[in-house]
């Protein structure tokens, strides 16, 4: 039994090499093929093909999570990266947006993010519950709570 654990081990690792290694040997290719086309080109031709490469905005990836959670630190990443931005600036901006959300729901304000949905603060009443483990009544103050209504658009592409 033993000899068929330590077989495992080293083709689980070979998979996960191979893996890692495929995105790395794309990006090559494409470096590639992007300095063998530049070659070709006359030099007024190559300062304005990199103008207009850096205008095309580049497509959203989707950020790289390990655990299935995308965190604010992934946004900025990728937000940094689509941008050409340094990931410093790009967190800082993720949090002031956080910190500008914060302080708009203290206010009461409705929170209208087009594509994604709506923020809002809902007030609940105060009412009757029960304590789970002895059934006897208890009084559950008001509080605030914060709502999300995704948008239409969001609902359909899920």
């Amino acid at each position: 039994m033993a000899k068929t654990a330590t077989k495992k081990a080293p083709a689980r690792k070979a998979a996960a090499t191979k893996a890692t290694k495929a995105p790395a040997k794309k990006a090559a290719a494409k470096k590639v093929v992007a300095k063998k086309t530049a070659a070709k080109k006359p030099a007024a031709a190559k300062t304005s093909a990199k103008t207009a490469a850096k205008a095309v905005k580049k497509p959203v990836k989707a950020a790289a999570t390990s655990n299935g959670i995308l965190t604010l630190r992934n946004i900025a990443d990728v937000l940094s990266e689509t941008h050409e931005l340094p990931k410093r600036q790009a967190n800082e901006m993720m949090t002031q947006l956080i910190e500008i959300i914060a302080k708009s729901l203290k206010k009461g304000d409705k929170i209208r993010l087009s594509g994604l949905g709506i923020l809002q603060v809902r007030k609940r009443a105060a009412r009757m519950g029960r304590n789970p483990q002895t059934g006897e009544p208890v009084k559950i103050k008001a509080s605030k709570k914060i709502a999300f209504r995704a948008a239409k658009d969001l609902k359909e592409s899920i």
